[in-house]
Formats: C-alpha cells, structure tokens, sequence
C-alpha cells in the first residue's frame, strides 16, 4: 500500500502507531484513491483524520485564565484519566458543539 500512495512503509507504520502528526489533505486523497473510497465516505476519512493527530496544541493566547489553567492541567493529566472519564469529558465537547 505504501508504494502505491508514494510513501515508505516506515512512514505508514509511524502514522498507524501515532507516532507522525496530521497526514496532509494530498496524503488523505491517495489513501482515499486506493481503497475507492467516494464522497460521504471520503468526507468521514478526512473528519477522522483531522481528530486523530497525536500532537495537538491548544493556544489560549487571550482567554481568559482559568482556560489556560484547564488546558495544561488537561496535557499534564490526560495519560492518567480513565476511559470512562474520558468518555464524559467527550460527552461534555459533543454537547458543547450543539449549542448556537
């Protein structure tokens, strides 16, 4: 598969084990190429792709305090949080995404 999207195989295997950041839209394109993959499905390999980069920053610049507080303490704590309140913590996000 790598040879045929124009990556090495280490590069592949990186991104598969989190260990590269976002794949570009051109990568996500050859990928979508390969496995035949057509508009609503495509559209959820690029929504998928873009939640899924290792190595997220979060910039506070001009926010208040607290958010900034919120934001390390979450790097500092999220290898130790448990599924379960991981998964309320997602549930709070979702909600917030529905509001106007």
């Amino acid at each position: 598969m790598a040879a045929a999207i124009g990556v090495s195989p280490a590069y592949l295997s990186a991104l598969e084990h989190g260990k590269r950041g976002l794949p570009n839209f051109d990568f996500l394109q050859r990928v979508a190429g390969y496995f035949n993959i057509i508009w609503d499905e495509a559209e959820e390999l690029f929504s998928v792709a873009g939640r899924s980069d290792p190595k997220v920053v979060v910039d506070t610049a001009g926010m208040k305090p607290e958010y900034t507080a919120f934001a390390n303490d979450l790097a500092k704590l999220i290898r130790h949080l448990s599924p379960d309140v991981i998964r309320q913590m997602q549930d709070i996000l979702d909600s917030a995404k529905k509001r106007p």
